[in-house]
């Protein structure tokens, strides 16, 4: 790598430890520097970035905290064995198979890890405009929320807020606050709905101050949001969910055919 030169800092407003933590992310995230292994010693990094021993710690720890790295002072530092993740948004659209449980926590078995789930709040609201928009509601109009944690042995991974169509949820357990047996793509497809394609628009963004705290998220860095509208018969709009998972941590991989 190439020291950035004086003009070059003046592109780059962040301190030299956060760019160098940034650096080291990108090539852990890559796979350059491989799960398990260490990271390059406080000598090799202050020499590659003309840096001193105590920006080289401060950038160092950034990556502890993000749970990129682990270590103890006067030890080498090595890359985390669970680092990035992929999450493959398509295998959770699909109802549960009968009598099986959560799509979230088979796919997450499947994984080797343990998947949970924990419902934080359902309750009749006035969604978003953007929700209000692809759920195509009159000015005013409310929705169901069902807002939920998605965990991975204890770690939250998700901070998912899905909006539902009154006249479709009203009468239902969707309007309890319970886990609803199979998840409700099963439930919607037991009411006459089910779910036939979705649309994802995926951004970056900084994450809120209830994303944050939800995601326990060690710093400033952004979050993927995860715009999902999920469309029945019909081109009906029966799910509107909005997510949010560190970005840091997870990546979206979508498939696509010919």
């Amino acid at each position: 790598m190439t020291v950035p030169k004086a003009d070059d800092d003046a592109l780059d407003r962040r301190s030299l430890h956060e760019r160098i933590a940034a650096d080291l992310r990108d090539e852990i995230m890559s796979g350059d520097l491989p799960p398990g292994g260490k990271l390059p010693s406080t000598q090799q990094l202050k020499d590659r970035f003309n840096a001193s021993n105590a920006t080289v710690q401060k950038a160092l720890q950034l990556l502890k905290a993000e749970g990129l790295a682990v270590g103890r002072a006067g030890a080498a530092v090595t890359v985390r064995e669970h680092r990035q993740q992929t999450i493959r948004p398509a295998s959770y659209m699909a109802p549960a198979d009968t009598g099986r449980s959560y799509r979230w926590i088979t796919e997450a078995e499947k994984r080797g890890v343990s998947g949970s789930i924990d419902l934080l709040e359902v309750a009749e609201v006035r969604p978003p405009r953007d929700v209000a928009a692809a759920m195509n509601l009159s000015e005013g109009g409310t929705a169901l929320l069902r807002s939920q944690i998605l965990l991975f042995d204890d770690e939250p991974v998700e901070l998912v807020k899905s909006y539902y169509p009154l006249e479709i949820a009203r009468g239902t357990a969707m309007m309890e606050h319970r886990k609803i047996r199979g998840g409700t793509p099963t439930l919607l497809a037991e009411l006459g709905y089910p779910p036939r394609h979705c649309v994802d628009q995926v951004s970056a963004r900084v994450p809120t101050q209830e994303q944050y705290a939800a995601l326990r998220m060690p710093s400033d860095l952004p979050v993927l949001r995860t715009f999902r509208v999920v469309y029945s018969d019909d081109e009906r709009p029966i799910e509107v969910t909005v997510m949010a998972k560190a970005g840091h941590l997870y990546e979206l991989r979508y498939e696509f055919g010919q």
